[in-house]
């Protein structure tokens, strides 16, 4: 079932909210990965991981640099975690701004290709405006919450 425009706004109105706080707290992932950098923090060794895990040493070692290249499983990451003493904080944080943000923007670039192509029309026919500016934040306002706004 297709959330309805107003319902979809809402929604990525309340996940902003979410995740602002996060937003800024955690950069990059250190060069060997959490599970090394926090190992190492706490003077845990590879073999003391293990045993917390019920692996073997050489396990940790391949956690780690799977890690590091991205390659890990989120329930690989979330046992080698509580093995640490720690929880795995997962979240998807926009670059920059927050989710309306990049709504608003896609709907801007939307409206002054669509305004654009309508302009070209209007001047060809000798019938330009004057009010681009206003237009093209109603069209983007229009387009906002429409399904096909990315496409």
């Amino acid at each position: 079932m297709a959330l309805t425009p107003k319902i979809r706004g809402l929604a990525r109105r309340r996940l902003d909210d979410r995740l602002a706080p996060v937003a800024g707290v955690v950069g990059e992932r250190p060069p060997h990965g959490w599970v090394r950098a926090v190992r190492d923090a706490l003077g845990m060794s590879s073999l003391d991981v293990a045993r917390r895990m019920g692996v073997t040493a050489s396990r940790i070692h391949a956690i780690e640099r799977a890690e590091a290249t991205g390659d890990v499983k989120v329930s690989t990451l979330e046992r080698a975690a509580t093995a640490l003493g720690c929880r795995v904080v997962y979240a998807l944080v926009p670059i920059e701004g927050s989710l309306e943000d990049a709504v608003q923007a896609q709907a801007r670039q939307k409206a002054a290709r669509l305004l654009g192509r309508a302009s070209h029309t209007m001047r060809l026919e000798d019938q330009a405006t004057d009010d681009d500016d206003e237009a093209l934040e109603d069209l983007a306002r229009d387009l906002a919450d429409r399904r096909d706004l990315w496409k």
